[in-house]
Formats: structure tokens, sequence, C-alpha cells
């Protein structure tokens, strides 16, 4: 009984590693060139359950790149593979929400209306539509016409149109664009309480802070070049910085200097700053007790990470 039930853990460990990896989407040298290019031979992968986001300033590919993945637009060069097969069918787009867009419903219908004419058009249950506008935080306007709506309401709106066929994967290209921010936060928490639900979300965005604090993934772009891919907390895991002061900061700052662990030392007022070198491991304490053996007592120190904008600035910057 005891193996029996071990194999069986076993099994579900398995299949839990198994479902985690899986790969939504695999897109290979994907390359699209209209008078000049655009999107310049990305290759990135999406595997299930996670938060991506595609980040970039305006002009670097982001739309056209969804353009391609949703078959609107013909791709110059390169292939993507949603759920193991080549390119995007009508199969595939039943699996898939998206909203590349900006919202538009007809304005004297109501949302509960709209979204009963988009459900006929995608086939899908209209059963869904009070789920959906619970989900987005407008089952209590349902019966509102669209053309009240903020332009807030009217992007959850979109994004209720979107999840009405139940997706896989939902795909939103700028979603905050033009929002205050009580508007952004709620777009946030609705991105949140969507993914928790296992959906697999693909964010265009060129807002560091919302990509920052919504996606688990990013992939970063430049001029259709893609100069970073990988997890949002190992992009700001690898640079750091320590906050310092004594009270003979010039001591301090020559001590700093001395040793082999930051690329740079500046003084910020008061507040010395010491940028750790990306192969350095090294603790406050660490940091703290090194200084006191060259008789240096620390008023003040706090180590920091650098946010998603400084990475960025700083991948911008080395790609120049």
């Amino acid at each position: 009984m005891i193996i029996l039930v071990t194999i069986y853990h076993l099994h579900r460990l398995l299949l839990c590693k198994t479902n985690y990896m899986e790969k939504i989407l695999s897109v290979k040298n994907l390359t699209k060139k209209f008078k000049r290019v655009v999107v310049n031979n990305i290759s990135f992968d999406v595997e299930k359950g996670n938060v991506y986001g595609l980040l970039g300033p305006n002009g670097s590919g982001k739309s056209t790149t969804f353009g391609m993945l949703l078959s609107t637009i013909n791709p110059t060069h390169g292939e993507w593979y949603w759920f193991g097969k080549r390119g995007t069918d009508p199969d595939t787009l039943k699996k898939i929400g998206a909203i590349i867009e900006q919202p538009n419903f007809y304005p004297y219908l109501s949302a509960e209306t709209n979204l009963k004419i988009v459900a006929e058009i995608k086939g899908t249950p209209q059963q869904r539509i009070d789920e959906v506008l619970q989900t987005v935080g407008l089952l209590e306007r349902k019966k509102d016409p669209f053309r009240t709506y903020s332009l807030g309401m009217k992007q959850r709106l979109a994004i209720a149109s979107a999840m009405l066929n139940n997706p896989e994967v939902l795909i939103l290209d700028e979603p905050t664009n033009g929002l205050d921010p009580e508007g952004i936060i709620q777009i946030r928490d609705i991105i949140n309480s969507i993914a928790k639900q296992g959906i697999t979300i693909i964010i265009a965005s060129h807002l560091l802070d919302e990509i920052e604090k919504i996606c688990s993934h990013v992939i970063v772009l430049k001029e259709g070049n893609s100069i970073y891919c990988g997890r949002v907390d190992e992009m700001t895991a690898n640079n750091g910085y320590f906050e310092l002061k004594a009270d003979n900061n010039t001591q301090l700052l020559n001590a700093l200097n001395e040793l082999q662990w930051f690329t740079s030392v500046h003084q910020d007022g008061e507040i010395l700053k010491a940028q750790i070198r990306d192969d350095a491991s090294i603790s406050a304490s660490a940091l703290n007790q090194k200084l006191v053996e060259k008789g240096i007592f620390l008023s003040h120190l706090t180590k920091k990470k650098l946010s998603l904008e400084s990475q960025f600035l700083e991948l911008v910057k080395n790609t120049n």
C-alpha cells in the first residue's frame, strides 16, 4: 500500500511538473519587413500558467508581433507554434482571447447586449456573460449603455469580451494605455485575478512599472530586436546596490573603491551608493563586517535591488 501511494504521488508530481513546463507558444526567428524591418529575427517561448510582458517603447514591434501570432499580419520570415501546432488556424484561435485594438462596441447598446452579440459571433454560450462581467467588475452595470462607460470601464468590457470563449491564452495590447491611476490598478487586479485561474497571459506594454507588478516573465524589444527574454525577478536580481553613510564619508568612499565587489561608487547627498557587480555575492552584514575591520562604522546601510526600469534603461544603453 505504501509503495502504491508513493508511486501515485510521484506520478502526480511528474504530471504537475510537466504541465507547468508545457509550452503554450514557441516563436522562432520571427521577422517582419515593411519598408524597413520592424521585427527582427526574434525567438522566445511562453510556458503555461505564466504572465508574459512584451516590453518596449512605441514602434519597437510589439503590435506587429501580436499581429503575426494572430495571423492578421503575414511574416516575412520565421515560424511559431501554438500548443505544438505550427501557425494559427481557426481551432487555435478558439483557445485565444485577444484585445489588440481599442474597445469597439455598439455605443447605444448595453454591455450585456454587446456581449450577447460577441458570444453569437464566437459561437460561445451566453451563460458566461454574467461570469465574465463579474470577473471585470461590471456585473452591476451590465444594463447600462456602452456610451456611458468611462475609458477604464470600456477596457474592462473588452477584457470580458475576450474571456467569453473561456480561452487558455489571453493577449492584451497596451491594456492600461490612457487610463488614470485608478483605472490602471483595476486592470492590474483583473489581470492578476485571471492569471490565478491558470490562464496564460501575454501583455504588450511600454509601462515598465506595470510589467514589473503584473508579469512573471518579460521579453524586451528595442527597434524590433529582442534584447532580453527571461524571468522578471532574475532580471531585477542580477544587479543591486548598497546605500551607505558614515561619519567620514570620504574615508568610506575610498574604502569602497578599494573593494572588488562594486562597479561604481558615487555620492548622492549624504548617502553613498555602491553598485554591486553582476558576479559578486555580498550581503549587508558581510560588507559591514569588512568595513568595521577597516575602522569604519556605518550609521546607515541598506541593500536595494534595481527596478525593472533601471535594468531596462541599462539594457537599452548597452545595445546602442
